[in-house]
């Protein structure tokens, strides 16, 4: 006769009346939501460190500093990668043609001294009648070179750098990044593969945490029903007890509850309140807002992988009150030649034959009201695009990124700190302010950023 052997589960009812099981539905939910909240700022730290300056293609500006006197080749080389990827990146390359001629071996074919004036002003210099200038002219389709308020040790350290690279492979046969990629220069594509792996594994751990949550749950639910039958087996419950596994939840009592309509009431009474003033201090305010364009300009194509810089098209965004716009002309040094059977590339043809400006759409516009200086912030301050027009790089239609509010700017004064080196004007500013505020950051504000009359007047 085989051997059985039984097991008898006993539940003390005073201490266990299934009441502890809400409880802990509860605390699960909580803990899901939680660990849901931290995901969520997570992601929007990465977001928002993807769109800080340092970490995107930065537009610098279309004059860079030259190498100190007596600096080694190294400066000069560094100094002239930077004014050769601000200037000459657009339409030319070191050893393949682009829009231009390639650049290698320019100081085999022509010397310093008719290389410093072409550079300045070729205009001048094909109008001069030099037969090596005019045949350039020619070749390529009489397109003219703009000029360049270089200075002649600027100009060297360009072809300090073009001879630097002569000979090298270019990325793309390298088998590397192109050389218009953002990855290329910056490591911003390695940021972004980054930022998208830790977003991949924070919603794998999500799916994990509600598939757990779930079968907790279910478990929960099976256990409970268990316990019931258990206890309905015994023979010494109380009515009490009787009452507490056969009582059943009355959902139309629930529903008939003042409590439950009062909260009801109450909740959708604060959302038409939030909705109403969020819309009332939304008035005049224009974030995200893109509009369709009369050309199809892509700026993740142009900044972004070509990463023209954008003094070349905005050619006073360093040295004026306003970005302007570009005229068709500046698009026409590279579309005299690229993509001129583009349907979106004939609208520009159209528009000089018509000698009409291309009615491009405004979207970043302050009210009159409020002074503005972009090259105050962009040249002074030395502010990178992104920092007020966001992943620019990134945008096939622009939209505008920040609020452009009264508050967003006075923040932004309250917290930049004011560049003030190589600068004498500040210098005596700088030890008033360390005198009084020691160990506190020389800010916009502290300058008197946060005036009215700074930007009312």
């Amino acid at each position: 006769m085989p051997l059985v052997f039984r097991f008898t589960i006993y539940f003390p009812m005073k201490s266990l009346r299934l009441r502890s099981l809400p409880h802990l539905l509860l605390a699960l939910v909580l803990t899901f939501a939680s660990v849901q909240q931290a995901a969520a700022q997570d992601a929007a730290t990465v977001k928002k460190e993807g769109v800080t300056p340092d970490a995107t293609a930065a537009a610098t500006p279309a004059t860079v500093a030259a190498p100190a006197a007596g600096g080694g080749d190294a400066a000069a080389i560094a100094a002239g990668d930077a004014l050769f990827k601000g200037n000459c990146a657009q339409c030319h390359a070191v050893n393949e043609q682009v829009v231009g001629p390639a650049l290698g071996g320019i100081t085999k074919r022509r010397p310093l001294s008719w290389i410093i004036p072409w550079i300045k002003n070729s205009s001048k210099v094909v109008a001069g009648g030099d037969d090596y200038a005019v045949a350039l002219y020619n070749k390529f389709n009489k397109q003219q070179m703009p000029s360049f308020a270089l200075s002649d040790k600027e100009i060297t350290s360009i072809v300090a750098y073009i001879t630097s690279e002569e000979g090298k492979p270019s990325a793309a046969t390298a088998g590397g990044p192109t050389a218009g990629s953002v990855g290329a220069t910056d490591g911003t594509a390695a940021a972004g593969a980054d930022g998208a792996g830790s977003g991949k594994y924070m919603d794998i751990l999500l799916i994990v945490l509600v598939v757990v949550l779930i079968v907790l749950v279910v478990t929960l639910i099976i256990i409970g029903n268990l316990m019931k039958d258990v206890l309905r087996g015994r023979k010494d419950l109380d009515g009490r007890d009787i009452e507490i596994l056969d009582q059943r939840f009355d959902w139309g009592k629930f529903y008939r509850s003042p409590m439950l309509r009062g909260i009801v009431g109450t909740v959708f009474a604060l959302v038409l309140l939030y909705e109403g003033v969020q819309s009332v201090m939304a008035v005049g305010l224009t974030q995200g807002y893109q509009p369709t364009q009369p050309i199809a300009f892509s700026h993740k194509l142009h900044a972004g992988e070509h990463q023209i810089n954008c003094a070349y098209c905005h050619t006073s965004v360093y040295k004026a009150k306003s970005a302007n716009i570009p005229s068709a002309n500046i698009c026409m040094n590279c579309h005299a030649q690229i993509k001129t059977e583009s349907p979106e590339i004939k609208k520009i043809y159209r528009a000089i034959e018509r000698k009409q400006p291309i009615q491009w759409v405004r979207i970043h516009n302050l009210p009159d009201l409020a002074y503005f200086n972009h090259s105050q912030h962009t040249q002074v301050a030395g502010l990178q695009c992104q920092t007020c027009h966001g992943p620019i790089q990134n945008m096939e239609v622009v939209y505008q990124y920040s609020a452009l509010t009264m508050g967003w700017c006075i923040n932004c004064h309250r917290e930049m700190p004011l560049n003030t080196k190589d600068n004498k004007y500040y210098d005596n500013l700088v030890k008033l302010h360390d005198t009084k505020n020691a160990g506190a950051p020389f800010t916009v504000s502290s300058n008197g950023g946060t005036e009215c009359s700074k930007c009312h007047y």
